[in-house]
C-alpha cells in the first residue's frame, strides 16, 4: 500500500505572523501533521499520534496570500511506527500589483518552502489494517 497525502491550501492574513506578512513556519508543520493525519487514516483506520520530527528544513518564506500544497508518504512501516516524508510547495503567490491587490500568479514550478521527516504511532489496539478501511 503506497499512499501520498496531500493538502492544499490557501494562507490567509490570519496566519501572518512577522512583519510584511511573512508566515511562521510552525504553519508548515502544522500542514504536516494534518497528512500525516490523512495518511495513517488510510494505512491504519486511525489517526494515531505524531512522535516526533527527526529534521525540518525551512527553505523558502511563506507569506500572506501564497499558495501551499503539503504532501507526504509513509517511508518505512514498522510494528506500531511509520517513518514519514513530508514536503511543502508554494504553488501560487500574489503578484504585488500597485492598485492590483487580488492579484495572483500561478508559478511556473512550485517552490519547495519547507522539508520534514518524522514518526507517527498507531497503537497495536487502534490499527484496522486489512479491515475494510
Amino acid at each position: 500500500m503506497d499512499y501520498t497525502g496531500l493538502i492544499r491550501i490557501r494562507i490567509s492574513a490570519h496566519d501572518a505572523h512577522y512583519a510584511g506578512g511573512l508566515v511562521d513556519g510552525a504553519k508548515m508543520l502544522n500542514l504536516f501533521g494534518d497528512v500525516a493525519t490523512e495518511l495513517l487514516i488510510r494505512h491504519d483506520g486511525d489517526e494515531g499520534l505524531f512522535v516526533a520530527y527527526d529534521s525540518v528544513e525551512f527553505l523558502k518564506p511563506v507569506f500572506a496570500g501564497d499558495y501551499i500544497e503539503a504532501t507526504g508518504r509513509i517511508t518505512a512501516v514498522g510494528r506500531t511506527s511509520r517513518r514519514m516524508e513530508f514536503e511543502a510547495r508554494k504553488v501560487i503567490s500574489p503578484a504585488g500589483i500597485p492598485g492590483q491587490p487580488s492579484a495572483a500568479d500561478v508559478l511556473p514550478e512550485p517552490e519547495v518552502v519547507c522539508r520534514a521527516t518524522g514518526t507517527c504511532v498507531v497503537p497495536a489496539a487502534c490499527q484496522r489494517k486489512g479491515k475494510s478501511v
